[in-house]
């Protein structure tokens, strides 16, 4: 062949195959098999409006297979509004067959909403549990325990929009543990009763406002902790010790301080005393020269305080002698 047909046969060829992508052909042939009304035209305008035509028509015939009634106009807004068309056809049919009530308006609610309503309605048909993180609690005689629960829930869908999710189910589970565990008087209460705690959990109605409802809550496990009581009293009475010594510091300090006090007091008194002392012999000697003071007086004088000191050296004993030497 020659390069001219060559050209003319590669060209029919890119022709075909770009007749064949724009105008989907099969796809419209398989849906008018499978009962789906649908034109060529609007298959084609599809791909302008940036809608994949296999994820709208593939959803029509699942969704006629099934009994529901979609139309195309209802998928393709849908996938224009950021939302996931097959899943959405997918939960309408389960919850169709699992008798649970459930529109194609609600259904795309959720879906925009981020929730995955596949997953929602197979929760609802098949409870899902929920393990509890271990929850530590102290009972009124200060023992702690620690606590694991299960809790089985399944979807609620009228909440699914707005509702809370698992990690709030989790945190009312757990607070509520707390609860029962320290409204307990005696921790071998609840060792006897695990059921208790349950049942008292469940009382409060912790589902609502969520997007789930608790079928029930099994204590799983239940360990015995720390004297949390006897521990609270130890350090009670180290810090009462640590107090009272820090007081009796503060106390022996001011003693110190008034001692030191009192010796510097004293010191200062001796000091003036002795120069008390030393001013006597000029006072003498100025009483001399006025006249004022005799010889004869100071005569009287030294006597006197010679009489004193021999009668202060009868009083008191010499110093290293025994009571036999004195006597």
């Amino acid at each position: 062949m020659d390069p001219i047909s060559i050209l003319i046969v590669v060209g029919i060829i890119f022709l075909l195959i770009l007749f064949l992508w724009i105008v989907p052909l099969g796809l419209w042939f398989n849906a008018l098999l499978n009962g789906v009304r649908i034109s060529l035209l609007q298959l084609i305008l599809m791909r302008w409006r940036k809608v994949p035509p296999s994820i709208i028509v593939n959803s029509l015939i699942t969704a006629t297979k099934a009994g529901i009634p979609l139309n195309r106009d209802q998928l393709e807004a849908h996938y224009l509004a950021g939302g996931r068309v097959i899943p959405v056809v997918n939960a309408l049919i389960s919850a169709d067959k699992a008798n649970i009530p459930l529109d194609f308006k609600a259904a795309t609610a959720i879906d925009l909403a981020g929730r995955n309503i596949l997953e929602a309605i197979q929760t609802s048909v098949i409870p899902k549990v929920i393990d509890t993180p271990p929850v530590s609690a102290v009972a009124k005689d200060g023992i702690q325990l620690t606590a694991k629960a299960r809790i089985t829930v399944r979807t609620n869908i009228k909440q699914l929009v707005g509702g809370a999710g698992e990690e709030t189910i989790v945190a009312r589970v757990g607070e509520g543990i707390v609860s029962a565990i320290g409204s307990a008087m005696t921790h071998k209460v609840v060792l006897e009763n695990p059921d208790s705690i349950s049942k008292l959990v469940l009382s409060k109605g912790l589902d609502s406002g969520t997007a789930f409802e608790i079928l029930s809550i099994d204590i799983a496990d239940v360990d015995v902790g720390k004297n949390i009581g006897a521990l609270l009293q130890m350090d009670q009475a180290n810090a009462d010790k640590n107090i009272a010594q820090a007081k009796a510091e503060e106390r022996r300090a001011m003693a110190v301080a008034t001692e030191q006090e009192m010796k510097a007091k004293a010191q200062e008194a001796r000091a003036k005393v002795i120069l008390a002392e030393a001013e006597v012999p000029l006072a003498l000697a100025e009483a001399f020269r006025n006249g004022t003071f005799g010889v004869l007086d100071y005569y009287k004088l030294e006597n006197i305080k010679a009489d004193t000191q021999m009668r202060d050296a009868i009083a008191k004993p010499k110093s290293g002698k025994s009571n036999n030497e004195i006597s």
